[in-house]
């Protein structure tokens, strides 16, 4: 194969944006070394099948394929080269079709491509066609989440009917808040009703219980009406421990496990196909369902050993379907490797992916704010055994991005990590945030930190992230201090897999020094409908407050320039860390907060703009109250 990584190679071909198809957009950018075969990973790449008759199955060690459906029976089909089947007759059917696929005259299993699960993802597939016309959005150009302000949300638990349809009567809120992008953890189809998304076995398809496929084109369309973009969290390191039935069809796995199960074959013999099976995937979001940008899930867990890697594969592609869309896509990886390389342009020996998640930047601000210690905040923190951290370790992060970039994390008992070339590398490429998902739904209670932080606190750590360099995310209620905790669910039918679920939950928390006693059941639905927001809250005096304070923080950042910027060069850092003061300067702005619990004297003089608390000038600097933050001008 002759892979391209410089979209600007592909000629961009005349299509309209609403029906531009994968194939071609592939086709285009990838193959330039021969004709298009008929099949193989050009043809894998197409849309999801719209008719019966459409339905092509990977299947390379298969004697017989059979489309087994409950309108026509029992239907043969024709093997292909590049182990690939097809229909040869049509099969005219009714839209609500349930059809499954039998190879080797086994049970039947839904389409590996299917685009609709309705019945969950044990049962047969259904039809669905994205109609093109049920969108309005011709108009909207799209933008880069570059320096974006992303906004994380859980469709389930976002709102107390938990489906896409019910996020749209939300979505203003958002707008009011400033919010740019919508960030969707993942819809996939999984197994059961609720959970976190991430066990999804239904690559192509939109969880029924959330409103399926249509839904989630009728949630887009009313993002980019009201100005948002939306980025959809995409899970392609691993399948769910249920409903997971490619393994019947082909080589789609490997040997290897991750934390979470087998690996994909991405660089083994026949993972040809499977890369084009993720490519399709992938892609078919961006130019069907009109999504923005992917956040790809714990990258660090895909194992490939080809010369061009499944993102640097993934992301010219995705270049080159933007340039035929004529919009911004842009993908961002989770990445625990603390590797510049997901960031860095394709010429310059990277993957070039739009951003990653950091890390790093949560743990330096959560440490320095919470004072916890425990797991991987050890270093972040500082203590007499280690060699860095305290409120050094907030300064490091936030003029390079990366706190561990070669040096030794006692977290995992080797060094880690390597420099971001700041010189090279713009601030807006790291995703950073207060909290996400990860960060409330893996400790052992899901307690958001308004558990165990002071409003004062808070405020501190919405304006270091607000306001620094980074590209910005918000965790879903953070913006007005939700109290609702975001805990770990699960709706296995299996009770076996329940079990399995909940004991392994326990021993991972025990591990950490949890009470087991205190981790709530993942498979009781009390642990996920605790977990829905409270939409009473906002309208509170004490959550109106914060949510203010954010509203004032987001529309700072966008009207000054000093703000936005995004260079890593354009942020200065001082403190005392025994007065327990730190300030972080972006040109003639200061973001100065007040750690210390005791009144503080700051050497520091500003006009102040923004302030969580009252504070008292002096020709010098000012006094604070404890636990505050001052946001203003310097004088000097």
């Amino acid at each position: 194969m002759c892979w391209v990584t410089d979209p600007s190679s592909a000629a961009p071909r005349d299509v309209t944006r609403n029906t531009a198809g994968v194939e071609s957009t592939i086709t285009g950018s990838v193959d330039k070394c021969a004709p298009n075969p008929p099949f193989g990973p050009s043809a894998s790449r197409r849309r999801t099948p719209r008719t019966l008759s459409d339905v092509q199955i990977w299947a390379p060690n298969a004697t017989t394929v059979d489309v087994v459906t409950t309108t026509h029976g029992t239907v043969g089909m024709t093997r292909r080269p590049g182990g690939w089947w097809v229909l040869e007759q049509t099969v005219g059917v009714e839209p609500d079709v349930r059809y499954a696929i039998s190879v080797d005259g086994g049970d039947p299993r839904p389409d590996p491509r299917s685009a609709r699960q309705p019945d969950g993802v044990h049962a047969p597939s259904a039809l669905f066609t994205v109609d093109d016309t049920a969108f309005s959005d011709t108009s909207w150009p799209g933008r880069s989440v570059a320096g974006a302000i992303l906004y994380e949300l859980h469709v389930g638990t976002f709102t107390s009917e938990g489906t896409l349809d019910a996020a749209i009567e939300r979505l203003d809120h958002l707008v009011d808040l400033g919010v740019d992008f919508v960030e969707l953890m993942p819809v996939n189809a999984f197994n059961g009703e609720h959970g976190w998304g991430y066990d999804g076995v239904g690559w192509y398809a939109v969880h029924e219980p959330y409103g399926g496929p249509a839904a989630l084109v009728r949630f887009v369309d009313a993002c980019h009406e009201r100005g948002l973009g939306v980025v959809l969290d995409v899970v392609y390191n691993h399948l769910g421990p249920s409903g997971n039935y490619l393994p019947e069809f082909g080589p789609y796995l490997t040997e290897g496990t991750n934390s979470w199960g087998s690996s994909l074959n991405l660089s083994e013999p026949d993972s040809d196909e499977v890369r084009s099976f993720i490519l399709a995937s992938a892609l078919r979001w961006f130019a069907e369902f009109h999504v923005d940008a992917l956040r790809l899930d714990a990258v660090h867990a895909l194992v490939d050993h080809s010369a061009v890697h499944i993102l640097e594969e993934l992301a010219a592609a995705t270049d080159a379907l933007s340039a035929e869309l004529g919009r911004p896509l842009s993908l961002i990886a989770e990445s625990d490797l603390n590797d510049p390389r997901m960031i860095l342009p394709r010429t310059s020996g990277g993957h070039g992916l739009a951003a990653q998640w950091d890390d790093d930047v949560h743990h330096a601000v959560h440490a320095t704010v919470s004072g916890e210690r425990q797991g991987y905040y050890y270093d972040f923190g500082g203590s007499a055994e280690s060699d860095f951290g305290g409120f050094a370790s907030l300064a490091k992060v936030l003029r390079g991005g990366f706190f561990h970039d070669g040096t030794y994390s006692s977290f995992r008992r080797r060094r880690h990590g390597r420099p971001i070339p700041t010189s090279r590398v713009r601030a807006s490429s790291l995703v950073a945030y207060t909290c996400n998902h990860d960060q409330i739904g893996n400790r052992a209670v899901g307690d958001r930190p308004t558990a165990y932080l002071d409003e004062g606190q808070l405020a501190i750590k919405a304006a270091l992230v607000l306001l620094a360099p980074f590209t910005p995310m918000l965790f879903m209620g953070e913006e007005w201090a939700a109290t609702t905790p975001f805990a770990f669910f699960t709706s296995h039918p299996e009770p076996e897999l329940g079990e399995a679920v909940r004991t392994g939950r326990r021993g991972e928390f025990a591990e950490h020094g949890w009470d087991t006693e205190d981790v709530p059941d993942p498979q009781d639905p009390a642990t996920f409908t605790s977990s829905k927001l409270d939409w009473s809250e906002p309208d509170r005096p004490g959550h109106r407050r914060m949510l203010d304070f954010y509203r004032a923080l987001i529309a700072l950042r966008k009207a000054q320039p000093d703000l936005h910027a995004d260079a890593f060069d354009t942020v200065g850092v001082e403190f005392d860390e025994q007065a327990g003061w730190f300030a972080m300067h972006r040109g003639r702005w200061s973001v100065i907060c007040v750690l210390s619990d005791s009144e503080t004297d700051v050497p520091i003089a500003v006009d102040p703009e923004l302030v969580w608390e009252p504070v008292s000038p002096g020709a010098a600097g000012f006094t604070s109250p404890g636990h505050n933050v001052v946001v203003g001008r310097r004088r000097n």
